[in-house]
C-alpha cells in the first residue's frame, strides 16, 4: 500500500550561494530520499525555498548598495539553477517573501495569540547609537556566555549551538560599526514555550526512531528547561506583525521561517489546481513528515516548530528529523565568512554533477563530522566510479555490442555462480530499500558498491573476453548475467546518481525515466537492442587536485 510523504528541507538565506555544507547537511540526503520514495510509487512532494527575511539577507543589501529584495532575487535565481544541475528535484522551492506566505505566517501568529501562547513582554533590546537603530539579534556579536567562542551572535552561538538573547552575550559589539550597544525599552510579542515544555517532551521521548545525536539534543535541552524566546523584533524586512501598534515590527525569522514548509505546500498545493490538497500532508494522521537539516537546526525543528504546531493545533508534528553533522573543507571547519567553502556554482562550472553526489554520500556526515578534499574527490572519482562501476559497465555492455549483434545475449541453463549473483540482486534490493526508508544513505550506497565489486570479482573470474573465441556460449551466460546486475544496480543507485543511471537506462534499451519503472529489478530479456555504450563517467587528471586545493588556499 503506497505511502504518504511529506518532505521538509531546511530553507537556505538569500545572501549568498550554496555550499557544500548545505548540500551534504541537507539538500542531497532528502533529494535521495525523495527519489527513493518516487521509485517506491509512494504519493510525495519535497519542499523547501530561500529564507528571504533573515537578517543576514539585509546585511548582504547593506554591503552592496542594493534592497532586500534584489539581492533575494538574485538568489533565489542561483539556487534554482543549482537545483536543476546538481539533479535536487524540489516539486516547489519558493521564497518566504510571497503573499501566500505571509498570510500563513500571520495566521499562526494570530491562533497562537489567541489560544494565549504569545504574550507582550517589555525588554530591554540592544541599540546601536552609532547607526542609531534597534540592532536584531544578528546584527550584534560577542562572546558566547556558554563555549566563550569569540563570535557568537545574538541569536545562537555556532560553535556550541545554543540559542541565545542579545544580552547573554559578553562584549557585544554591533556588527556594522563595532560599538558597544546600548539597551532601550521595545515592547514585542514573546512565545511562552514553558507552556509546552511537558507536552513536547513526553512526545519527544516516544521518537525512539530519531537518530541518536538529534534524539539526545532534543531531550537534553528540554530537560535543561525552556524560557520565553521573543516573537517578534524591531525590523523592517519581513512579514508584517498583524497587530494594532505593531506594524513598525515583523516576525522573528526563525519562528516565521520554519513555517515556511507549512505555506509551501499550500502554495504547492494552489499551483497543482487542488487548494485543499496540502490537507492530505498536514492533517492526516497516515503522512509521515521528515526534516533534513544541518544540527546547528536542530532546536528549531524537535523543539521550536513543534511547540508552535502543537499551540496551533490539528497539524501533524515531525515523524523524523534525520539531522546531519557538519562537513569540514580539507580538515578545517567550513566558514563562509573567511570563503573556506567549495561553492556550488563553482563546482558545477568544471565539474559533472553524480561524481559530487557520490562522494558527498559515501562521506556523508550522518553521524558525525565528516571532511572534504578534492584528492579524496579524484580518488573516489578515480577509483571507484570510473574503475569499480563505470568500468563493469562499460566492458560489460562493449563487450557484447560488439560480439552479439548490439543486442542482450541469450543465455543457457546458468550455472550455479551465475545463478547465485543474479539472486544477489534481491538482497541488495532488499537491503537498500531498508537502509534508504531508515535515512541511512551511506550504508546504502556502500551495499549498492559492494555487489559492484561481487560483479567485477564473477568477471574476471569468468572472463568472457577470453572464452568468447573458444565457448561462445560461456561468455553468453557470462555477459547476460552481468548485465542483470547492472541494471538492478542502475535501479538502486539511481536515487544517488541519477544522471548517469538514466544514461545506463538508455543504453540497456529501455524507454522513458527510471521512476516510470519503480523500485523492482526489471530484467534485460534475450534480444533487447542496445545502444551503443558510452563511458558513464570521466577520469580525472591527480593534478586537479592540487589546482582545487590552490584555488580554495587563494581565496582563503
Amino acid at each position: 500500500m503506497a505511502e504518504r510523504i511529506l518532505v521538509c528541507v531546511a530553507w537556505p538565506y538569500a545572501n549568498g550561494s550554496l555550499h557544500l555544507g548545505h548540500i551534504a547537511g541537507a539538500n542531497l540526503p532528502a533529494d535521495i530520499f525523495a527519489r527513493y520514495h518516487r521509485l517506491k510509487g509512494n504519493e510525495i512532494i519535497m519542499v523547501s525555498g530561500s529564507d528571504a527575511h533573515g537578517t543576514p539577507t539585509t546585511i548582504k543589501a547593506e554591503q552592496e548598495g542594493k534592497t532586500p529584495q534584489e539581492i533575494v532575487n538574485y538568489y533565489q535565481q542561483e539556487f534554482l539553477d543549482c537545483w536543476q544541475k546538481l539533479g535536487i528535484t524540489f516539486d516547489l522551492f519558493t521564497t518566504t517573501d510571497t503573499q501566500n506566505h505571509t498570510e500563513v505566517a500571520q495566521d499562526i501568529f494570530l491562533r497562537l495569540l489567541e489560544k494565549g501562547y504569545l504574550e507582550r513582554q517589555t525588554i530591554s533590546q540592544a541599540y546601536c547609537p552609532n547607526c542609531q537603530r534597534f540592532l536584531p539579534d544578528r546584527y550584534v556579536e560577542g562572546t558566547c556566555p556558554h563555549c566563550k567562542s569569540p563570535n557568537a551572535r545574538g541569536d545562537q552561538c555556532d560553535a556550541c549551538g545554543k540559542l541565545l538573547d542579545t544580552p547573554d552575550l559578553i562584549d557585544a559589539r554591533c556588527r556594522v560599526c563595532g560599538t558597544t550597544p546600548v539597551y532601550r525599552d521595545s515592547e514585542q510579542f514573546y512565545f511562552r514555550l514553558p507552556a509546552v515544555r511537558d507536552r513536547l517532551l513526553e512526545w519527544v521521548k516516544q521518537q525512539t526512531h530519531w537518530r541518536t545525536n538529534v534524539l539526545n539534543f532534543t531531550t537534553r535541552y528540554l530537560e535543561e528547561g525552556l524560557i520565553d524566546r521573543a516573537f517578534t523584533r524591531d525590523i523592517s524586512w519581513g512579514v508584517p506583525v498583524p497587530v494594532e501598534g505593531f506594524e513598525d515590527k515583523r516576525i522573528y525569522v526563525w519562528f516565521e521561517a520554519v513555517i515556511g514548509y507549512l505555506s509551501a505546500t499550500k502554495e504547492w498545493s494552489n499551483l497543482q489546481g487542488e487548494p485543499e490538497k496540502w490537507r492530505d500532508f498536514w492533517q492526516n494522521d497516515s503522512t509521515k513528515s521528515y526534516y533534513f537539516l544541518g544540527k546547528d537546526n536542530i532546536a528549531f525543528h524537535t523543539i521550536i516548530w513543534p511547540a508552535m504546531l502543537m499551540g496551533y493545533g490539528g497539524l501533524n508534528l515531525p515523524y523524523d528529523v534525520p539531522a546531519n553533522e557538519f562537513l569540514t573543507i580539507e580538515g578545517r571547519k567550513l566558514s563562509t565568512s573567511q570563503n573556506w567553502a567549495v561553492w556550488l556554482p563553482d563546482y558545477l562550472s568544471r565539474y559533472d554533477p553524480d561524481p559530487l553526489r557520490y562522494l558527498l554520500s559515501v562521506n556523508m556526515p550522518e553521524t558525525n563530522d565528516t571532511d572534504f578534499s578534492w584528492r579524496e574527490f579524484v580518488r573516489r572519482n578515480n577509483d571507484e566510479l570510473v574503475a569499480t562501476w563505470g568500468n563493469l559497465v562499460n566492458r560489460v555492455l562493449t563487450l557484447t555490442y560488439r560480439n552479439f549483434d548490439g543486442c542482450v545475449p541469450s543465455p543457457g541453463e546458468l550455472d550455479e555462480s551465475s545463478q547465485a549473483l543474479i539472486n544477489a540482486t534481491d538482497a541488495t534490493l532488499a537491503r537498500t530499500d531498508e537502509l534508504l526508508y531508515g535515512c541511512h544513505f551511506k550504508e546504502a550506497i556502500k551495499v549498492a558498491m559492494d555487489l559492484a565489486h561481487e560483479a567485477n570479482r564473477y568477471l574476471d573470474k569468468t572472463a568472457p573476453w577470453k572464452v568468447i573465441h573458444e565457448d561462445r556460449k560461456a561468455a553468453a551466460d557470462s555477459l547476460y548475467t552481468a548485465i542483470q546486475i547492472i541494471s538492478a544496480l542502475r535501479t538502486v543507485l539511481y536515487p544517488f546518481l541519477p544522471f548517469s543511471c538514466q544514461k545506463l537506462h538508455e543504453m540497456l534499451g529501455f524507454n522513458g525515466n527510471i521512476e516510470d519503472q519503480g523500485w523492482n529489478l526489471q530484467t534485460v530479456p534475450p534480444g533487447q537492442k542496445l545502444q551503443s555504450p558510452q563511458p558513464l563517467f570521466t577520469k580525472l587528471d591527480e593534478k586537479v587536485a592540487d589546482e582545487e586545493y590552490a584555488r580554495l588556499r587563494a581565496t582563503d
